[in-house]
């Protein structure tokens, strides 16, 4: 009975590090931008549609890309980047996601690219879009930034 015992325990260390670089990619974009089941979340990039059909596997059933949501009316309150590794691709889907993000949205953006300088670019973009860069996180596929924007709406009326 001590040999069973031992082993379990052996077998539930092991797991953590058994989670997928594109797991760990998806757990941490859930967890910045605080995603939940009652979110609606739409999707960019060129990966947007294995990160929607893993987030539809974990139970996320108000989730889409920009492919397959036609009317962009700022109704969803997450959006996720992922896929992109060139400057002019990351500008690409932000601008495409842009429509379809409420006025105090979270984004989280995966960053593939190790130039100097990119992620100070892609921070700069998204602060030029009206949001907040809250935090990035290191990830085996790269790194993780998240931002939120709170009032755009009113901003964008004053302008």
């Amino acid at each position: 009975m001590t040999s069973q015992s031992a082993v379990a325990p052996e077998s539930q260390m092991v797991q953590p590090h058994a989670v997928s670089n594109r797991e760990q990619v998806i757990d941490t974009m859930i967890e910045l931008t605080r995603l939940s089941n009652l979110h609606r979340a739409i999707i960019a990039g060129s990966d947007s549609m294995e990160l929607y059909l893993a987030l539809r596997r974990r139970g996320f059933v108000r989730v889409a890309t920009t492919a397959t949501c036609r009317i962009p009316r700022g109704q969803h309150a997450v959006g996720l980047i992922t896929g992109q590794n060139s400057l002019q691709a990351i500008e690409t889907a932000l601008a495409q996601i842009s429509q379809f993000l409420c006025t105090s949205a979270a984004i989280a953006v995966l960053i593939d690219s190790r130039e100097s300088g990119f992620c100070l670019k892609i921070r700069t973009r998204l602060e030029q879009m009206g949001f907040r860069i809250e935090a990035g996180v290191r990830c085996q596929q790269g790194l993780v930034l998240s931002a939120y924007r709170h009032g755009f709406g009113q901003m964008e009326n004053a302008a």
